[in-house]
């Protein structure tokens, strides 16, 4: 440790969900060391996530994902030693890497932190990073992943009193949202997001429009479907067709979703960003789960709803060919819409 207090750098480079979910590790740090220096290093495309967290001195962004296919050009060659620079402009006493990949891994270690803490080798995706560990920590069974990633912080000594997700906000973007709830006359309502990062945590876009129908016949609340631009062809797929007229498509930003989240009364989608971003700010959740876990990636308030159609567990988007998300039909979402609406709002 230093004379002037503890340097910890976290590592949890991406992406979306798995930041929300080291938020309370990075705020537990903060507040149990007050004199600490609390660094993360984060991919560039993300690092907005973690602007203005008061639980942080420093975000060091990398671009290991732009640098793929590049590492040979002299301007990659350049970033790297720049990234690996600023990784060591700081000597820390502790680097914890959350995310359990080679490539997270050789970041801690490049840091030249003197400890480097991470899971022990079952709970890696990439179980030989953990060579590079000087520590190797084994979370309790079957728990949360924000759980998880507190039994990192918690090997250093620190303590979450509760869970505190910090998030980026800023007045032009709510704003930018309460002008479209305007315009669109949507004082209640739902946000329906059916993308994902990969095919097999996404439900059918035709079940998502039969859901519009049968939600439209039985509540008033405006239905409003969300997702990134990569997803927009398939969100116009479902408002293409008739049973889902009811509904309106806005799109967003990132800061911009978080504040439409907010304001929801309901939020139905797969296991992805979004899901877990409005997990952060506390919107009701009903949840659509497959190929991953709902106790360990779910949403975590008592009242939130998630489904899942019991099939095989696999944390990886590997896979030829992957069909949707099956086994869950209409009518469960649809009675799963109505109980958590009604532990709302009871």
């Amino acid at each position: 440790m230093t004379d002037s207090g503890p340097r910890f750098l976290i590592v949890r480079l991406s992406s979306i969900g798995d930041i929300v979910h080291a938020l309370p590790a990075a705020a537990a740090l903060a507040e149990s060391f007050p004199q600490a220096q609390v660094d993360w290093v984060v991919e560039k495309r993300y690092a907005l996530l973690l602007e203005g967290n008061p639980h942080l001195h420093r975000i060091v962004e990398l671009d290991t994902l732009g640098w793929r296919g590049h590492l040979t050009s002299s301007a990659t060659c350049y970033e790297i030693r720049n990234g690996v620079s600023e990784l060591r402009r700081t000597p820390y006493d502790a680097a914890l890497d959350f995310q359990g990949l080679w490539k997270s891994a050789v970041v801690a270690w490049l840091s030249r932190a003197q400890e480097r803490i991470g899971f022990a080798e079952r709970w890696l995706r990439e179980p030989s990073a953990a060579v590079l560990y000087t520590q190797r920590i084994s979370p309790p069974e079957r728990v949360h992943v924000v759980e998880e990633n507190l039994a990192l912080v918690e090997r250093l000594g620190a303590r979450a009193q509760r869970w505190q997700f910090p998030l980026p906000w800023n007045e032009e973007d709510d704003a930018y949202v309460d002008g479209q709830l305007t315009a669109l006359d949507s004082e209640n309502f739902v946000i329906m997001n059916p993308g994902g990062g990969w095919r097999s945590k996404c439900w059918p876009p035709e079940n998502y429009a039969a859901l519009i129908r049968q939600l439209a016949g039985i509540r008033h609340d405006q239905i409003l479907l969300t997702g990134s631009p990569a997803e927009e062809p398939m969100i116009r797929g479902i408002l293409q067709s008739p049973a889902a007229q009811r509904a309106r498509y806005i799109p967003t930003t990132l800061v911009q979703f978080i504040a439409l989240a907010e304001r929801a009364r309901l939020f139905i989608g797969g296991d992805t960003g979004p899901l877990h971003l409005a997990a952060a700010v506390g919107a009701p959740i009903v949840g659509i789960y497959g190929p991953t876990d709902p106790v360990r990636n779910g949403p975590f308030a008592a009242d939130d709803i998630a489904l899942s159609n019991q099939g095989p567990i696999s944390h990886t988007r590997r896979g030829a060919n992957p069909a949707y998300l099956s086994g869950i039909s209409v009518a469960s979402v649809v009675a799963a819409v109505e109980e958590r609406l009604a532990r709302a709002h009871g």
